[in-house]
């Protein structure tokens, strides 16, 4: 032990102004403050609580802290007085202090090691490094935007049914219908890893799934997954049929619009000078803004030099005074492999809102404004169609980055991974 200077006679401890003002000296020193209590100031300026106790004869001491005045890392001299009163009580019941603080901080240790978002992680590295980057990037940020907030400290043992109910409902509130079923399916896989190694006895995530709502699909089936969705984007770029309907699937993908509203485009609806395109909406007849990233651009630039004759965009092949026909992009997509429980012209729709969110982490009220839906702010009034325009274009480049990205991973799999951003 460090050398301790009893020399000097110093005065007992009894404000904290004293305790502040004890200087360090050449050599480590204690002050007392009674009952065997004492502040022992080192050389370097530190200042520890120690308490000198007897215990079946022998004498021991117990560490109490670190003098000062912050509740959530120091010791003041009032809880120094006080954990040495809760010390005496321990004695007087036969239980040496020292040996109960290890306990509990052993028993606290076991806790934080056994806390969900402990079991979470350790799940993670053992059971998800050999899954696809996208597969992991989805299960992270459901544990992470979802589950730990509510669920991270507590212990994965104790967590109820009702508890992680509870939680999915919040998610479920917000509408994102799918984002609540992989949730719960993050959750599930956990629980069920704990079980394995011993953490928790039942999977409280298995019992949920009929409670909870589930996506309504209907008859527009969509692809979700960014590696299927890149397969998709990849066959169309080398698609051989007619190139009118190539482009329109193309912008089917990159202007989340319904398809109806896409085939009787007409090139008076398209404001080169704003780079956007200004409809009504078929769903809402309200007025309605796609802003236009510079790949959708750059295909209408190609498109006008084909099809400017007509007043449509994307003219029928039978004649350039009518709209190309509502089977066009069904039966492209059906050539190219996809049958109508895989994906749909409608479908686009969908994939674009489950990834904008789920992936690249945009809010749903611009991606549900993008899409046209009914979105009201929070006095129920309906959105104009130029609230968020600016972050909507923003949104909509970074949809046809990500596009692009997912089809050139699709042609090379080994070239780039995709990064998720922060939610704006």
């Amino acid at each position: 032990m460090t050398d301790i200077t009893p020399k000097t006679t110093r005065a007992k401890i009894t404000t904290d102004i004293q305790c502040r003002t004890a200087a360090p000296e050449a050599k480590l020193y204690r002050q007392f403050v009674g009952g065997g209590l004492y502040l022992e100031v080192a050389p370097s300026g530190s200042k520890i609580w120690r308490m000198k106790y007897k215990y079946l004869g022998k004498e021991k001491r117990l560490t109490i802290g670190r003098y000062g005045n912050d509740p959530k890392t120091d010791v003041s001299l009032k809880a120094a007085k006080q954990a040495r009163d809760e010390a005496k009580l321990l004695l007087a019941q036969g239980i040496d202090p020292s040996a109960q603080k290890k306990a509990k901080k052993e028993e606290n240790t076991a806790i934080d090691e056994n806390t969900f978002k402990a079991i979470a992680l350790e799940f993670f590295q053992v059971r998800m490094l050999d899954k696809s980057a996208t597969h992991q990037e989805r299960t992270k940020r459901c544990l992470e935007m979802y589950l730990f907030p509510r669920l991270a400290h507590r212990p994965i043992k104790e967590i109820t049914t009702p508890e992680l109910l509870d939680v999915l409902r919040d998610v479920e509130k917000k509408g994102i219908l799918v984002t609540v079923q992989k949730t719960r399916q993050a959750a599930n896989q956990v629980f069920k890893y704990a079980i394995t190694i011993g953490k928790c006895d039942r999977n409280p995530a298995g019992d949920i799934a009929g409670a909870l709502l589930t996506p309504k699909r209907g008859h527009f089936a969509a692809i979700t997954e960014p590696d299927e969705l890149g397969k998709l984007m990849a066959a169309i770029e080398g698609r051989s049929g007619s190139y009118i309907v190539t482009q329109a699937m193309k912008c089917q993908a990159l202007w989340l619009c319904r398809p109806g509203e896409l085939r009787q485009l007409e090139w008076s609806q398209v404001n080169w000078d704003e780079e956007r395109i200004e409809i009504v909406s078929s769903k809402t007849n309200q007025e309605h803004i796609i802003p236009l990233a510079q790949q959708s651009i750059e295909i209408l630039q190609q498109l006008h030099n084909v099809t400017s004759s007509s007043r449509y965009v994307f003219p029928s092949a039978r004649g350039d005074s009518r709209p190309m026909s509502e089977n066009a992009i069904r039966q492209a997509l059906r050539d190219l492999g996809y049958t109508n429980e895989q994906m749909t012209a409608h479908g686009f729709r969908a994939t674009a809102r489950t990834l904008l969110d789920e992936v690249l982490n945009y809010r749903i009220e611009w991606i549900e404004q993008q899409l046209a839906h009914e979105v009201r702010d929070a006095n129920g009034r309906s959105y104009n169609r130029t609230k968020h325009l600016k972050q909507r274009r923003e949104m909509m480049q970074h949809w046809a980055d990500y596009l692009d990205q997912l089809r050139t991973q699709a042609d090379a799999p080994n070239i780039l991974t995709f990064k998720r951003t922060k939610k704006a």
